[in-house]
């Protein structure tokens, strides 16, 4: 993981227009966990990984939540792949698409 070598603990702040309609003074932050890691894996600068990894344990407990994400993007996927040493088959919107689309009949 050397694109986030230079992360280190505290200090670091999600940028509030990744979650733009939630209140986020009213936002359950471990409840939404899911919902805040795909935003940021989407749209996200390295300042938000630093700070999802500040809130989730570290970019382990990060990892973790990426396995649960419902939906990603083949691009999000590959990128998760990649940087955090992660298979297709561990993460859940890979291994709850259906694998061969079945063509509607008339």
């Amino acid at each position: 993981m050397v694109v986030f070598d230079r992360y280190s603990p505290g200090g670091h702040k999600i940028n509030p227009g990744l979650l733009w309609e939630y209140d986020l003074d009213k936002f359950d932050w471990i409840k939404g966990r899911t919902i805040v890691v795909q935003r940021v894996i989407e749209m996200g600068t390295p300042e938000d990984f630093f700070a999802a990894f500040d809130l989730y344990g570290g970019i382990q407990g990060f990892r973790e939540i990426i396995k649960t994400i419902p939906y990603l993007n083949a691009l999000d996927v590959h990128f998760v792949c990649t940087f955090f040493d992660l298979k297709k088959e561990e993460l859940r919107c890979c291994t709850r698409k259906q694998l061969n689309p079945i063509h509607w009949n008339s």
